[in-house]
């Protein structure tokens, strides 16, 4: 057992950073007055996330009077697709997915469709990436959201947001992206790129669980998803988590400083590992487009064997890595990700994901690489249908 943790998990959550840390701080403990309330330290609070509030536009370049905070990435791509669906209906029930959206969208639009709502699942190509063609063929006279992922929290692949965001524009529907592996990594403009609504979660770049926030452009139709106070303009009912969204600006101000040098740093770790993995271990494949993907994200497949295993034994030395969406690994499906993309179910069940941040070493990467490549051979030498298929050839 290993007594130092190699953390390659950051697309699961990322580990709290100092900085944000200490900027939480006053708030739990000092300044903990609810922000509704006149008196001192209840001002201070409003004004804190007033604060936060202009950070996070300022990141997007957006309004702050369109930022919305909420208590996750999940219930704010829950807010943004019920919210147009129920607030458009009267101009139609269709909205346009694609089929490898994380299940926060997939699911909001399954449950929509008890409502007489239809949803196209519009499919990717065998790179992880979807052809703005085939949501153009899929918009009909009643489509009222288009709604794709900035990039995919398997496999890394971005998709085409601004040729989308003009397609919408151009077609007045709405256009809302989940935005939740993308900040921090990608430069965001919502006005460059035609976004509407745009949903993200501060734990994925070093802020704390159990805050996010949408963005929802001046004049987009929305409806409200929780009922209650007046909080957020009286569009999100809840008394506010005061210190979580100071954390989430002070997270999202250092995330989205020096973009391309923090990427260029992460291109090289993921190159570094791809290559090792593709020298080192036969039968493996990269799953996603080599270039189009997030700079710290690696996915491959080894054939003959399941990813949970490979999990225990790198969990032996002290690697955390995951096999799929950290919101999905209870689950004995394969990836819905994998599977979309073309990977039959045997080989979709050996997945591996390696996600880094800038605190990741090329050294950690050295270790990684020592120790992965004999624990696929020796759960092959186990495998029955390793051992199957070298009888064949």
């Amino acid at each position: 057992m290993s007594e130092h943790t190699y953390y390659f998990d950051n697309s699961a959550t990322t580990k709290v950073s100092k900085e944000v840390m200490d900027s939480m701080q006053p708030y739990l403990n000092e300044i903990y007055g609810n922000p509704s309330t006149i008196y001192s330290i209840g001002r201070e609070a409003k004004k804190a996330i007033e604060i936060a509030r202009e950070k996070v536009a300022k990141a997007i370049n957006a309004d702050s009077k369109e930022i919305f905070f909420t208590g996750s990435g999940t219930e704010a791509d829950n807010w943004a697709i019920k919210g147009v669906a129920f607030a458009n209906q009267y101009k139609g029930k269709h909205i346009i997915t694609t089929n490898i959206e994380h299940h926060a969208v997939l699911h909001t639009c399954e449950y929509l469709e008890k409502f007489g709502f239809e949803t196209t699942y519009v499919p990717v190509k065998e790179n992880g990436i979807v052809d703005v063609n085939d949501i153009k063929d899929a918009i009909r006279e009643d489509t009222i959201l288009i709604s794709v992922m900035f990039a995919n929290n398997e496999i890394g692949t971005i998709q085409p947001i601004k040729e989308i965001g003009e397609l919408a524009k151009e077609k007045n529907i709405y256009f809302h992206t989940d935005a939740v592996q993308a900040i921090g990594h990608i430069p965001i403009d919502v006005k460059e790129l035609n976004i509407d609504l745009l949903s993200l979660s501060a734990h994925k770049f070093h802020g704390p669980k159990g805050v996010g926030a949408l963005y929802v452009k001046n004049g987009v139709n929305i409806d409200n998803l929780l009922h209650g106070g007046g909080q957020e303009k009286r569009r999100r009912a809840s008394t506010e988590n005061t210190a979580g969204i100071v954390g989430l600006g002070t997270a999202i101000e250092i995330a989205t400083q020096d973009i391309p040098k923090k990427a260029e740093y992460l291109k090289n770790l993921r190159e570094k590992t791809i290559n090792g993995l593709i020298e080192n271990i036969p039968d493996i494949i990269v799953n996603g487009d080599r270039e189009k993907r997030l700079p710290g994200n690696v996915n491959v497949c080894f054939k003959y064997i399941e990813g949970e295993s490979i999990l225990l034994h790198l969990d032996q030395y002290g690697i955390c890595a995951s096999s799929g969406s950290a919101c999905t690994s209870g689950s004995l499906e394969p990836s819905h990700v994998l599977l979309a993309i073309g990977l039959p179910h045997e080989i979709a069940h050996g997945s591996l994901r390696l996600s880094f941040s800038e605190e990741n070493t090329e050294e950690e990467i050295d270790y990684l690489l020592e120790k992965l490549p004999p624990i696929i051979k020796n759960l092959r030498n186990m495998s029955p249908l390793y051992n199957k298929s070298n009888c064949k050839n």
